[in-house]
This record gives C-alpha cells, structure tokens and sequence, in this order.
C-alpha cells in the first residue's frame, strides 16, 4: 500500500507547501493553499510510457513532424495558430451556458469528416448529447461517445480507439480511483489533466479539455492547470448577445493573442469572417457619445463601436461604469481632459463607457476615441460621419503612435469610412477615399473633430458650447468663477488659443 503524505497546494501559482499558511510563499496570494494528499507510488507500481524514449538530434527533426488538422472554420484555425497539432491538450474555459461544448460539437463534427473522434462527456447522458449534436447538425457515425468520468476508463478508451481528436467535458468531473478527494478538487484536477497530458504526447492524439471558471473569470482548479496544457482558449460573451469571441491566452504553437468571432444562433454556432462588418452594423445612428476606433487583437485590426454617457448627479460619490474597457484606463484619461482641456469638469458628473458588441479593449490605441466620445456627449454634439479615431493618449495630453496603423486604416477604408483622427508623425500609407488627418495633442484631435480652429501646439484654454459672442450674446463663456475654471453653456464647440 503506497503511502500517503499530505502537502498545501496553492491554487494561483501551484507551488507547495509543507504546512498550511496564509499566504503563499511562492506567490505571496492570500488564502489560496489547500490540502492534496499524495500517494507516493511504489517502483513497480510508476507508469511506463508506451514508447520507450529516445533521444533525437535537434537538426534530424523536420518541421511536417507536427502535422496540423485543419477544419473547415478559418476563425477556429487561426485561434489554434493553424489548426489542431497532433498531441497537443488544448484547455476551452468560458461561463456556464456560453457555448463551450456547442463549440466543440462543431469541431467534432468537421473532424469526424476525415476522421474518429472521441467525445467524452463527464455531465450528460449519451441520449442529451445526441440530442445537442441533432440540433446543432452533427450528427456524424464517425463521432463515439463515451459517457464515463473514472480517469482509467477514458485513457484507456483513448489508446484503445486512437482517435483523430479526443474531447473530455469537463475536467472538473474527472476522477482517479487512486487519489483521494472528490471531482473538482485539486487533487483530481491536476493530476487528471497530467495523466491525459502524458497519453496525448505519447500517442499522439490530441485532446481538448473544457474547464469550468470561477467568479473572477479564470479556470476553476489550481492555476498549474493552465501550466500543463499546450493552448489555454478562453469562449467570452454575453449569453443575452449574438457575438462569442474565442481569444487565446496562451499557445505553443502560434500567437497568443488571436481571437476568433463566432455567432449565436438557432442552430448554434457560426463563424464570422468579418468582424467589423457585423460590429458596425449593429452600431447605433450618429449620436452624441459614439465613435468608431480601430484596435488591433493579435494579428487583425477590428473596428468597434465606443459609446460614452456623460449625466451630472446629486449623489456622492459619483459613479464610473465601464463595460469592455478598464475602469482605470477610463479613470486617467477623465483627469486628462480635465487638466488639459479647460472648462471641464466630471467631480459633480457620472461617466459610463461601453463598447458595443460586447468586445474588450485591452490595447491603448482607443484612448483617443475614448476622450472624442466623452467630450461629443458632454457637449451633445455628435461625431462626424465616417470618422475613424485611432491614436493613445499620454498624461500630457500628446497623442501618441500606434502599431500597425497600415492595417488600421486599409480596415477602416475598406468598410467605407471617409475620414482618420491619426497621430501625428505616424509612418502609414493613405488608402484612397480616406482623409487623413494628424494630430499631436488632444486639443488638436478636438478641433480636428469638430470642425473648430485651433493655433497648433496649444492646449484648449476654453470650450465655450453655445455660439459665439457675436451670434449670440446669451451664451457668453463666463469665466469669472471662484475657482477660475469657466462655466460652459450650450451650442458649437470653439476653442481659443
């Protein structure tokens, strides 16, 4: 009887632990060790590989020794970096209810075309999947089902079939008869993932985990789970929404930083070979708030839809909502404006932020668009058609250069936009049909957008929101307050060196 021996695991970083702390020592997290009990095996009793290994010159192995399977969605190849590799273990994480196993009904159902796959399922029933792959029409003779959840019985069905591709949902309900603790601890996590890592490397089939998430959004399980796997693919979207987005956030064998768009319908999921046709075509009609910027997510640029709300309030504190974008990016380019662009003031206003679609800005390059949208919806005045925003925005109030913006701007000529707020001194072809226009601060970006002069160089001083004086004495600038800031009224933007 191999003994047992107890250690602390920490589930953020996977480092352990003779004793129970609380704060990891390797990662400093709070709360994160728990308990996993370790049988210490016998040395007869240690797995032996299927293949006894060998060892092989670096120069003697040609690159077709990894083979690819392509499938038949170019948006599911290009998050894979090509397509599936032949003994890669591949983790599909996402909220309950978003479409990971709709996902991999599809990719077994183009992989059963050529091949064998072997769908697990540790939740349903033989009769609900069957049911799932009716619905989704994929229904296919070459895809066996397995309803099982004891860790043996999978690997041995895998060596047994040796399918094209083998599918196990979800790890969290895998279980190994010789380790203690119920499915879904850590215990049963890491080392069913390990188990399955070491089959599929040693006979060459590929496996594709599904792994629940937590509160926080991150796989549920110890965090050396995302270590042992080849690809770690996140499904995000709104259940109420059409659009999925499957980005990937770790790959082995291809970019981390591509996603794939995909589209919710009746008859499940379909890919989305223009992303920025249907995000634009569900924008909203010109109005105070919205603009178009253009952000780059891996290796193709997207144009999205920013909308701002801008709502003073009686109530304090006041509130900053941001729904795809970072609360704190939002929080620094507000104290921007208000420092650099005089007259305004958001101490006494709420501000919220969205992004249509659904989608997440991660990148800087929006940061421009975001201060257009707030300032068009302060002063109620739309965007002009056509406008594509692209530039980050420094604490100073420079815009500065992006990457890419070649690609950036061919996507937004393309889909029929006429007119680009750029950063200035930006090295980019100017597609036809597209006006370009640099700009090097925030000011200028404002004058540039609303049509209003402005002495280069210079910083707004006023923003006046009614006519001008001569047009309209009622809508003067007053700039006699307490604290030397000027009031703003209603009407066109002009700014005043």
């Amino acid at each position: 009887m191999p003994k047992s021996t107890i250690t602390f695991v920490c589930t953020e970083c996977g480092g352990e632990s003779l004793r129970w702390a609380g704060q990891c020592p390797h990662c400093h997290a709070w709360n994160t060790l728990q308990e996993f009990h370790v049988r210490k095996a016998t040395k007869d009793a240690r797995p032996r590989p299927i293949q006894p290994a060998r060892a092989v010159a670096l120069t003697d192995l040609a690159a077709d020794d990894a083979p690819r399977t392509r499938l038949e969605w170019g948006e599911l190849n290009r998050v894979l970096g090509g397509g599936i590799v032949a003994g890669s273990l591949v983790l599909i994480g996402g909220e309950p209810g978003v479409g990971k196993s709709t996902l991999l009904m599809h990719a077994a159902a183009q992989v059963a075309r050529g091949g064998t796959v072997l769908y697990i399922s540790g939740e349903e029933s033989g009769q609900q999947v069957r049911m799932r792959a009716q619905r989704l029409d994929a229904l296919e003779p070459n895809i066996l089902l397995l309803a099982e959840n004891d860790l043996e019985t999978i690997c041995e069905a895998i060596q047994a079939e040796h399918p094209r591709l083998a599918i196990v949902d979800s790890i969290q309900t895998v279980t190994d008869a010789g380790l203690e603790g119920s499915a879904g601890s850590v215990t049963q996590v890491r080392e069913s993932a390990a188990r399955l890592m070491r089959l599929a490397k040693e006979i060459g089939v590929p496996v594709f985990l599904v792994g629940h998430v937590t509160k926080d959004g991150s796989i549920a399980g110890p965090r050396v789970l995302e270590h042992i796997v080849d690809t770690v693919l996140y499904l995000e979207g709104d259940r109420r929404q059409e659009l999925r987005l499957l980005r990937a956030t770790k790959n082995r064998f291809g970019s981390a930083e591509e996603i794939g768009v995909f589209a919710m319908g009746e008859s499940g999921l379909e890919e989305v070979s223009d992303p920025s046709a249907a995000l634009l075509a569900s924008a909203a009609p010109t109005a105070p708030g919205n603009v178009i910027v253009s952000v780059l997510e891996g290796t193709r640029p997207l144009l999205v839809e920013v909308q701002s709300l801008v709502n003073r309030t009686q109530h304090t504190p006041v509130r900053r909502v941001a729904n795809g974008v970072d609360v704190n990016r939002l929080h620094m380019i507000l104290a921007v404006l208000e420092r650099r662009v005089q007259g305004l003031s958001f101490g006494t206003k709420d501000v919220f932020v969205s992004v249509a679609g659904g989608i997440r800005i991660t990148e800087p390059a929006a940061d421009l668009g975001l201060a257009l949208s707030i300032l068009s919806n302060e002063n109620n005045r739309p965007m002009p058609d056509g406008l594509v925003v692209i530039g980050e925005l420094g604490l100073s109030g420079e815009v500065r250069r992006v990457g890419h913006l070649d690609r950036r701007l061919q996507e937004a000529a393309r889909h029929g936009l006429t007119r680009a707020l750029i950063p200035a001194g930006s090295r980019a072809g100017r597609p036809s049909g597209l006006d370009v226009v640099e700009v090097r601060t925030v000011a200028e970006a404002i004058s540039a957008a609303f049509s209003s002069p402005i002495r280069s160089g210079e910083f707004i001083r006023e923003a006046a929101l009614g006519p001008t004086k001569s047009e309209d004495p009622r809508h003067e600038l007053r700039s006699g307050s307490a604290s030397g800031s000027p009031a703003i009224s209603r009407g066109p933007l002009r700014t005043v060196s």
